[in-house]
């Protein structure tokens, strides 16, 4: 049965002999899990279609949003390097509960894997790996607010670890959200809606932009 799905041609936002930019549902693994019910993945539907895909960062499962894979080794290694040495940009689009005081920030705190609770994230300032986030006020409503995040660093968890953190978990987030606001959305409010990166066959800088559904 599975090799008869097709995937969505909507899923693809760009594509060249070198790189594929994807925007990935929410409710999808980026890769195969473990489990015989996470086998079907972001990856494999995309094989279907483009069997040359490599896989280049993840997106949480419940995330949605944009996902750059590449098409042949070589690009595979520069685009690889640019995500480990920081060249890449990157900003979500998050719904978070409550009221925010300030209209932007900045989060450092230490992060690492809660082992007893996998795949969940906890702040440890004596053994976490350093993580900073920067986040920007886009509209306040009244039980909740939109904002910007900016990654500085790719942590597991980072984003809805730090907004918890903050005392604004992002909605309908099962993982660190309150039973509130766990309720008030029927998935969760964070969505990849920017990437910057240097193309790696081209060298000229893109910016892909594809914003939420829940914008």
């Amino acid at each position: 049965m599975f090799k008869n799905i097709t995937p969505p041609h909507d899923w693809i936002v760009y594509e060249d002999r070198d790189i594929i930019i994807l925007n990935k549902p929410s409710g999808l693994l980026s890769v195969p899990g473990k489990s015989e019910q996470h086998k079907h993945c972001v990856l494999s539907y995309i094989h279907l279609t483009h069997p040359d895909a490599l896989i280049v960062h993840r997106l949480d499962m419940d995330t949605s949003g944009l996902l750059l894979l590449a098409r042949n080794k070589a690009s595979h290694r520069n685009l690889s390097i640019q995500f480990q040495d920081r060249q890449v940009h990157k900003m979500y689009f998050a719904c978070c509960a409550g009221q925010i005081e300030e209209p932007e920030g900045e989060i450092q705190l230490p992060m690492r894997c809660d082992w007893e609770r996998r795949p969940r994230q906890i702040i440890d300032f004596t053994h976490g790996r350093h993580a900073q986030t920067r986040w920007q006020l886009i509209k306040q409503h009244t039980d909740h607010f939109s904002v910007a995040l900016y990654p500085i660093t790719g942590r597991s968890h980072q984003l809805r670890l730090h907004m918890k953190s903050l005392g604004h978990p992002i909605l309908g987030d099962n993982f660190y959200s309150d039973r509130k606001s766990f309720t008030m959305a029927d998935r969760l409010m964070l969505h990849a809606q920017k990437l910057t990166f240097q193309h790696p066959t081209t060298h000229e800088f893109i910016t892909i932009e594809n914003k939420a559904a829940f914008y």
